[in-house]
């Protein structure tokens, strides 16, 4: 059973699952950078409960996040873009860890997508999930792409408990 979601509180995909997690009352957290710092100097808010590293190197957060996770669900907008250097980070760290993680192609039909992580999850015993993908500048509308797929599936979730 899912009971918590973190994230680095990036633009993007990070924020996306925070936020939904939020929207949902879903207890959220993880590490962000020292200082706080997302990107264009933004300034990641204390509404999502973030831990700062030590550093400011964010594949410190990306690593901690990945340990005190159960599994990453890593999102990209399709299967034809080349992967940032971050996601490719994200991916290889999880393998690194022997941790699950499960990437999905948000150009996937919605319904599908919901199904294949709900699997996941149960397949995978995923209790803390860490939510993984592009910033928002690196991918524009990622974000919005990321936030109604995560609220999809945890509406299922809800309604599903599995």
């Amino acid at each position: 059973m899912l009971n918590k979601i973190i994230s680095g509180g990036q633009s993007g995909a990070d924020r996306a699952a925070l936020d939904a997690a939020i929207k949902f009352s879903i207890p959220h957290g993880g590490w962000c950078p020292a200082g706080r710092q997302a990107e264009l100097g933004e300034i990641i808010p204390e509404q999502y409960l973030l831990r700062e590293t030590k550093s400011d190197d964010v594949k410190e957060r990306t690593v901690l996040n990945i340990i005190d996770s159960d599994g990453t669900l890593i999102f990209i907008p399709n299967q034809f873009i080349k992967l940032t250097d971050g996601t490719n980070f994200t991916i290889t760290s999880v393998k690194l860890r022997n941790k699950p993680y499960l990437v999905i192609d948000l150009s996937d039909k919605l319904n599908d997508i919901t199904l294949k992580i709900n699997s996941w999850l149960t397949t995978n015993q995923i209790r803390v999930l860490n939510i993984a993908g592009p910033r928002e500048s690196q991918y524009i509308g990622i974000y919005k792409m990321c936030f109604n797929t995560i609220c999809h599936f945890l509406e299922y979730f809800m309604h599903n408990k599995f």
